[in-house]
């Protein structure tokens, strides 16, 4: 992407499409309805968004149904419809520097991190599924001589997708890829609070040339929007990214209408396993990104930094600099790494919490204050909580904010009993120069993905997903994404 010189300036020149995209147009919500969008950083609204409801998602999911029946997508040769998506992919890199600005008024982050890190991603999500849609083959399973067995894979139909508003593209597409190259109909709720970059899309998916009702957006509230979407007999899976309380929610929509498909990835509270022997300057790099990445708004965060007792001192000594060195700021500046959050009333949960880990004795080492209040933006410091006991609230409460809890072991086997303890189980991470300790460990922790010396969550061709409370029903990102929206249909061919 070319750095414009001045992204205040090329933000205060963007156009806002602010409708519904339903069956290949953008229209106004039916009750004429609108939501204010409002950017985190300054707490000023940025424009006003069509609020749809239920009328709205039954337009959107007739076209959705309409065109899948019609075939126009779904009977497509797998291989046009790879051209599609790859066209559209293209098209999204020619604007990438709008759509990475449009996130970062909206979602408050760094436009380091938009610009370098979620819209490429997003894209390259795009093209690596738009290149399986041909390579994923049917079988031909066992069977008599005069008899042909076939076991073979078919859209499910309808899928909805319910998305939030930390990663509003790079999530969207890790659903969007495997439902549309397996020729489905979609439609998209994005989250209130970052709606503009996915309706722009909508339009260049069009232009690339996929057909009417194929991807519709509904913007809207959750519990009117999202809601519809889950109560929707017409929907043959719904895929949400989001808190668990509206998890659960899903799946009682799913049981009082058609029992559709739900698949669900509900968040987490990671741990980062330090064990005596790990090194210190490999870690504490990944650490600190590994909390403060996205402003801690990031499902799969390592809150819980779980230290042998021997190496705290010495690791909390190296973690405060580096903490430090993380500049809190306007998301337009190149060298702000942490933005705003991403509302006021988050704001009020995050410096809730950071009260509440006070209360109950933790204390604070570094940060814990919310700053920059005059800019009207919800800012707070990168903040380290020492003398954790794991079930103290900060522990066991998912924060979703810049803020890491540091919880003391003695042996290897107390570290994974406290990396366990949680309701959740989406991702861990261990530190560690002992290899056998290292695949112990691995295989001891209860999460979706473990990374062994570094943050990470692998990349758009590894599964992921999580344990437990973080969700279940089916895994975003490689070939296993493709399975949730599918169906697998058994042909018995008597000769």
């Amino acid at each position: 992407m070319n750095k414009p010189t001045n992204f205040h300036a090329a933000a205060s020149e963007l156009e806002f499409e602010t409708r519904a995209f339903v069956n290949g147009k953008y229209v106004d919500a039916a009750s004429g309805k609108t939501f204010d969008s409002i950017n985190p950083a300054t707490g000023k609204v940025i424009t006003s968004l069509a609020a749809c409801g239920e009328e709205d998602v039954n337009r959107a999911v007739s076209a959705a149904r309409n065109a899948f029946d019609a075939g126009s997508w779904a009977h497509m040769a797998p291989a046009d419809r790879k051209d599609v998506l790859l066209k559209w992919a293209e098209i999204m890199q020619r604007n990438a520097e709008e759509l990475a600005l449009l996130e970062v008024l909206e979602s408050g982050k760094p436009i380091g991190d938009a610009r370098e890190e979620d819209i490429p991603g997003t894209i390259a999500t795009l093209r690596w599924h738009a290149e399986a849609t041909d390579k994923i083959y049917d079988q031909v399973t066992p069977a008599p001589h005069d008899v042909v067995s076939l076991y073979v894979r078919e859209p499910i139909g309808v899928v909805g997708a319910v998305i939030p508003w930390n990663f509003p593209l790079f999530v969207a597409m890790w659903k969007l890829g495997p439902a549309l190259a397996g020729g489905n109909s979609v439609v998209m709720k994005p989250d209130e609070h970052t709606s503009l970059s996915m309706i722009r899309i909508a339009e260049m998916a069009a232009e690339a040339g996929l057909p009417e009702g194929v991807l519709n957006v509904v913007p809207g509230l959750g519990h009117e929007a999202g809601k519809a979407i889950g109560l929707h007999n017409d929907i043959d899976c719904v895929s949400f990214t989001g808190s668990g309380e509206v998890g659960r929610c899903f799946l009682e929509y799913a049981a009082k209408s058609n029992m559709k498909r739900i698949v669900l990835e509900c968040g987490g509270k990671s741990p980062a396993i330090f064990m005596d022997d790990a090194d210190i300057s490999r870690a504490v790099e990944n650490i600190a990104t590994g909390i403060l990445f996205c402003q801690g708004e990031n499902c799969s965060a390592g809150s819980r930094l779980i230290v042998h007792e021997s190496r705290k001192d010495e690791l909390l000594d190296a973690l405060q600099p580096e903490f430090a060195g993380w500049t809190v700021g306007d998301p337009l500046n190149e060298d702000t790494k942490i933005g705003a959050l991403i509302s006021e009333r988050h704001l009020r949960k995050v410096t809730g919490l950071i009260e509440k880990g006070k209360s109950e004795g933790a204390n604070v080492v570094l940060g814990g204050n919310q700053i920059y209040r005059d800019s009207g933006g919800f800012f707070v410091e990168a903040t380290i909580f020492d003398c954790v006991r794991n079930d103290m609230t900060i522990a066991q409460e998912e924060i979703f904010g810049p803020v890491l809890s540091v919880i003391t072991f003695r042996d290897e086997e107390e570290a994974v009993k406290i990396a366990n303890e949680t309701n959740y189980g989406l991702a861990a991470s261990l530190y560690t120069e002992n290899l056998g300790a290292a695949h112990r460990v691995a295989k001891a922790i209860r999460a979706g993905t473990v990374s062994v010396n570094c943050y990470g969550e692998g990349d758009f061709g590894v599964p992921f997903g999580g344990y437990k409370e973080s969700g279940f029903g089916g895994k975003d990102n490689g070939l296993a994404a493709h399975d949730q929206y599918t169906e697998q249909k058994a042909i018995w061919i008597q000769l």
